[in-house]
């Protein structure tokens, strides 16, 4: 059987990295992740500039029922094959990736705690907090080096829809965390604890 971890924070607020630091405690055949990014809706019906103007930050962009969907596959034992999102055309793509069960699913994305059917199949629930300025900077660093954004269009998103979509659906999931942890130099700590826990659950 196996155990589904749910990692959510604001964006850039290093919930990747926490992620990726937990998973080097396990075998890379014991774990797979799921990033919620990938299931973003396909919105071949939309121009290129339709889609760059939805609101990715908002849980109706998202699609739910394809994620979760996927989520009790690897929980029954079934492989998925887990969508890719293109963050260029700001689309999927039409390439997917084989995910096969493993002993610990973790789920990655700003609103894995939102929604209640997701939290219920959870065996932990992490949320992972950083100052808005840091997580600011984050983004706007990453966006322009790998997303190919403008500064301009980076800024502008942020202050038109990601940060109004935190305080509204992202925040909020904070309280349905068994842990929150701190991403500053004492995080690793938090990672060791939620590793044992793993382990001790296995």
């Amino acid at each position: 059987m196996s155990l589904l971890i749910s990692v959510a924070g604001g964006t850039a607020s290093g919930k990747t990295t926490v992620v990726r630091e937990i998973s080097r405690n396990f075998s890379k055949d014991d774990i797979a992740i799921i990033y919620m990014d990938n299931y973003y809706k396909r919105r071949d019906d939309l121009t290129l500039v339709e889609r760059q103007n939805i609101n990715y930050d908002h849980p109706d962009a998202i699609d739910m029922e394809l994620l979760k969907h996927d989520l009790r596959e690897l929980l029954a034992g079934n492989p998925i094959d887990m969508p890719v999102y293109d963050f260029k055309i700001h689309n999927r793509s039409d390439e997917t990736i084989k995910v096969v069960p493993t002993k610990v699913i973790m789920l990655e994305g700003i609103l894995a705690l939102y929604d209640e059917e997701i939290r219920n199949l959870s065996n932990l629930l992490l949320f992972v907090e950083s100052e808005a300025d840091i997580r600011f900077i984050r983004r706007l660093k990453r966006d322009m080096e790998e997303r190919g954004r403008t500064m301009d269009g980076v800024i502008n998103q942020y202050l038109s829809t990601v940060k109004p979509m935190f305080d509204a659906y992202v925040l909020p999931t904070k309280r349905f965390a068994d842990i929150i942890i701190p991403n500053n130099t004492k995080y690793k700590m938090a990672i060791d604890v939620i590793s044992a826990k793993i382990k001790e659950e296995l």
